[in-house]
């Protein structure tokens, strides 16, 4: 597999050196192509030492006019990875602009593109920089978020280049799902192209508008006390930027997380269980693929208490709780379903699989996917997860202990399958 990695002018340059480092290790033959701005943060040589290729970095530097250089070196890549890009970079792209040789490579590239940005707070933040964002991710390219904390300008927040072994494990599940040999252990690519295990990442969701719930729901006992359950969001966030990076527009509707919601979706944040189903219902009219990854609490206070519930020499306290809401089974019966998936997530302690089955029945689903919560590192809180798809005719898909971004592309995967036997 061959990967061209272009690096831009910004202080996180020098980590693109360990992303080139991290590739070879994985079997990747490795090219760079560097802005001139990119050169005084880091040298040509070393990248020319690190990769035992020139690195190019002007339109002209080794005319050969038997190639076009610029389109040789797009078209002899597997992928384009940028790390870092500047919001200069990724503004040219996003408007076609082709003043250098980075830029004009992407415009003859016809491969996945992958994006690591890189820069201030602020210039992230940016409604321009997030347009320019967007309108790339409706083209099919793809980004490795930018992490949160100290920046070189000695601001802190969002921005700084994500961590290298991230961007490397990004390129090579990329080139994994085009049916590249990137190293890692990899499913046998299926041989029908209208399967949709093919993992066509880049457009298979092109023109849905997938809504994702997440998180957990609080309901408030008194102004201080509340009932919460311990979801932190992670498959649901994951499901988002899943979806997002494979071309749906998408619709992220989270209880209280710690999380910072993928750029280029819209979301909603809400507190409670009646929160989240008017902010749901509101807008499922639109919806075309609904899942709900969202640990809603089952039970709220009858009555919440407007001052704080003093314990005045009592040993115990009675309080009534009553049903909340039941958000996936109002969508599952929602009317002018016009051919609307819905998905659900069942996290179970005993009896997974009976009860999983019974809430695909019960609430109209068109698969739920089912983890045992008391597994290690497949429970709440946790970077992975295990789980069993099933559908609606019965048949289940196991799915072994995997990152939860992975998980996120598989249940996509599936998704994916049922729409085109709906549209078939």
């Amino acid at each position: 597999m061959k990967i061209l990695l272009g690096v831009t002018g910004c202080i996180g340059a020098y980590k693109a050196a360990e992303v080139l480092r991290g590739l070879q290790k994985a079997g990747a033959q490795v090219r760079v192509v560097m802005t001139r701005h990119a050169t005084e943060f880091m040298r040509p040589l070393t990248f020319e030492a690190l990769s035992g290729q020139p690195v190019i970095v002007e339109m002209f530097d080794r005319p050969n006019y038997s190639t076009i250089e610029h389109i040789t070196v797009a078209r002899e890549a597997d992928l384009l990875l940028v790390a870092p890009a500047t919001a200069n970079i990724i503004a040219k792209f996003a408007h076609g602009m082709a003043d250098d040789f980075l830029s004009t490579v992407y415009l003859s590239n016809t491969n996945p593109v992958l994006i690591a940005p890189a820069m201030n707070v602020e210039m992230w933040n940016h409604p321009t920089t997030q347009a320019n964002i967007e309108i790339l991710r409706k083209l099919g390219v793809m980004f490795v978020d930018p992490g949160e904390g100290y920046q070189a300008c000695g601001e802190v927040g969002v921005g700084r280049l994500a961590e290298p072994e991230e961007i490397v494990q990004r390129a090579l599940e990329i080139l994994q799902m085009r049916g590249e040999d990137s190293g890692l252990p990899v499913s046998e690519k299926p041989q029908d192209p209208e399967s949709a295990f093919y993992n066509a990442q880049s457009e298979d969701f092109l023109g849905e508008h997938v809504m994702i719930t997440a998180g957990p729901t609080v309901e408030d006992l008194d102004p201080v006390r509340f009932i919460t359950n311990r979801s932190s969001g992670k498959m649901g966030y994951a499901m988002a930027e899943a979806a997002r990076d494979r071309g749906a527009s998408v619709t992220l509707i989270s209880g209280p997380v710690r999380l910072q919601p993928p750029a280029g979706i819209e979301p909603v944040i809400v507190r409670s269980a009646k929160e989240m189903y008017e902010a749901v219902m509101s807008r499922l009219a639109d919806i075309t693929v609904f899942i709900g990854c969202a640990a809603v609490a089952d039970f709220r206070a009858a009555k919440s208490s407007p001052q704080k519930i003093k314990k005045q020499g009592r040993k115990a306290i009675t309080i009534e709780l009553e049903e909340t809401e039941d958000i996936i089974k109002a969508v599952g019966a929602y009317p002018n379903h016009n051919g609307r998936i819905v998905v659900g997530f069942a996290a179970e302690s005993q009896s997974l699989l009976e009860n999983a089955e019974k809430k695909l029945r019960e609430k109209r689903l068109d698969l739920v996917v089912a983890n045992d919560i008391t597994q290690i590192d497949a429970g709440f809180d946790v970077e992975t997860n295990a789980a069993t798809i099933i559908k609606r005719d019965g048949s289940r898909i196991e799915l072994p202990l995997q990152g939860k971004r992975e998980m996120a592309d598989r249940v996509l995967d599936e998704i994916a399958s049922l729409r085109w036997i709906v549209t078939k």
